[in-house]
């Protein structure tokens, strides 16, 4: 189906397309962050996931538990929040919370006190990026912008006026405290993904959403 608009929306589209009026940010090393002394550029980052890291020598099977800390919302002054409302920082951060417990508690055991094979998991909500109304939707059905998001959709890249979360995750061992991961993160949907357009937090929840598939799968699981 396609969306029928009035020509000077369409120019006014055409404008901000050709003046960058979205501008996707790129998550940092965050100051503020306690293992951010440990992080260091990704050679290997593709696009903006992951683009610093750190990682020690651990066997990921030895561990067959984890803990939970409460998901954080960053105050340090180089968050990516832009427009977001602090109510829908909460409402991401409880969201990644419960994405992030849900996943992990299909293949390990949630414990409340540290054992030898326990995991200790950080997550701190570090920037998110509102989805921008209607020119989100209107960009994956209009020649203006289908082209380019269709380009977007196939490399991986950010869908135009659509939104995203940042963040930073960190992993110890429960029972001694070291460090055995690190990395900051950005997530967003497919840049065609008509459902995620719908909405100024919902293609950040899917971020999380995919966020929270990929930190369980580097454990191997």
């Amino acid at each position: 189906m396609r969306l029928h608009v009035p020509l000077t929306a369409s120019f006014a589209l055409s404008a901000a397309l050709l003046t960058g009026c979205s501008h996707p940010t790129k998550p940092v090393a965050y100051q503020d962050i306690e293992s951010s002394v440990y992080l260091r550029p990704n050679e290997a980052a593709k696009g903006p996931h992951a683009l610093y890291t750190y990682d020690s020598n651990v066997d990921w099977h030895a561990y067959h538990s984890f803990m939970m800390d409460p998901v954080a919302v960053y105050r340090g002054a180089d968050a990516q929040f832009g427009k977001v409302s602090e109510a829908e920082k909460g409402e991401l951060a409880i969201y990644t919370d419960n994405q992030f417990v849900d996943r992990l508690k299909q293949h390990f055991e949630m414990v409340s006190l540290p054992r030898p094979d326990t995991l200790r998991i950080r997550v701190t909500l570090t920037g998110a990026q509102r989805t921008t109304a209607f020119l989100s939707t209107f960009t994956k059905m209009d020649m203006g912008g289908m082209p380019i998001n269709s380009v977007k959709s196939m490399t991986g890249g950010e869908g135009l006026f659509m939104g995203s979360v940042s963040y930073a995750v960190e992993v110890f061992d429960a029972s001694n405290g070291k460090l055995l991961r690190a990395y900051v993160d950005k997530q967003y949907p497919n840049a065609m993904n008509f459902k995620a357009s719908f909405g100024p937090l919902t293609a950040s929840k899917r971020g999380i959403d995919k966020g929270a598939e990929s930190f369980v799968s580097s454990l191997g699981r």
